[in-house]
């Protein structure tokens, strides 16, 4: 096991997988591409033998799902084609293992270390755009979670300086953190995103293009809600660079993944 800004990699017979300090009081995993024959049974083996797993079908949205949900559809298996949509996954009750799948996006893990709540969140540009982070915390929020005892790790996902996008993309990302005036151009709503404390938008070579973090955008999100830097970490890996571990549809153009999941506890009294 090696350990980096808070991250360490647990061995296995298939090979390694990511852990984050923040989350060491619930079995919790970031898989790698060297895991990608497995199912969602064999992964949450590797986190506890007795858990059960869940996932939802991934759509690029900010729909959340709470396990509950899925067993008031009646939805008893893990194929893909009868999962209910959405990109976020919580759950309130002990020993359920939720699960979520990205390559270049950005998947995080939550954990209450007092009710035992977790959840496990998709991220895209569009469900960023959308706000599916926040929305799941307040979800959290609802079901009893407080903001000081949340715990939050988003992985391995492409980085700023590697994910190049278009200015209505960056500007339409950048909504969910600032409210822009009427009547700015799109290259003035980009600086007033450029101009932000900890900006997620860098310069580009490229005329009409940026380099957009996604994973800051993330945390930018947190942080208006009330996380503090100490509650986050971020995984020092990056999906595009980092070929040896990661898939990446940035850089390959092929639709594989790697898994993050992580298993809720009963309560603390």
């Amino acid at each position: 096991m090696s350990t980096e800004q808070g991250w360490a990699w647990q061995s296995t017979q298939f090979g390694g997988y990511l852990t984050c300090d923040l989350l060491r009081e619930f079995p919790h995993g970031f898989f790698t591409r060297q895991f990608a024959k497995q199912s969602l049974v064999d992964l949450t083996a590797h986190l506890q033998a007795l858990a059960q797993p869940f996932r939802v079908k991934q759509v690029h949205g900010n729909l959340i799902h709470s396990t509950t949900d899925i067993f008031d559809n009646g939805i008893t298996t893990l194929d893909y084609e009868v999962q209910l949509p959405g990109d976020a996954l919580v759950s309130s009750k002990p020993d359920q293992a939720v699960w979520v799948c990205s390559a270049d996006c950005v998947p995080l893990l939550i954990a209450d270390v007092k009710t035992g709540q977790v959840a496990a969140i998709h991220a895209g540009w569009r469900g960023t755009a959308l706000g599916i982070t926040p929305l799941t915390v307040q979800q959290l929020q609802a079901a009893g979670s407080q903001t000081q005892n949340l715990r939050i790790a988003l992985g391995p996902a492409i980085s700023g300086q590697n994910y190049q996008v278009g200015l209505d993309v960056a500007v339409t990302v950048g909504k969910s953190l600032i409210p822009f005036k009427q009547g700015l151009t799109l290259e003035e709503r980009l600086e007033c995103l450029q101009n932000l404390e900890n900006s997620p938008i860098s310069e580009d070579a490229t005329p009409g293009r940026v380099r957009l973090d996604v994973r800051q955008v993330n945390t930018l999100q947190l942080e208006h809600l009330g996380i503090t830097p100490d509650q986050m970490s971020v995984a020092p890996y990056c999906t595009f660079q980092d070929s040896q571990w990661f898939f990446s549809y940035r850089r390959e153009s092929v639709k594989q993944v790697q898994w993050s999941g992580i298993v809720s506890r009963i309560p603390k009294i």
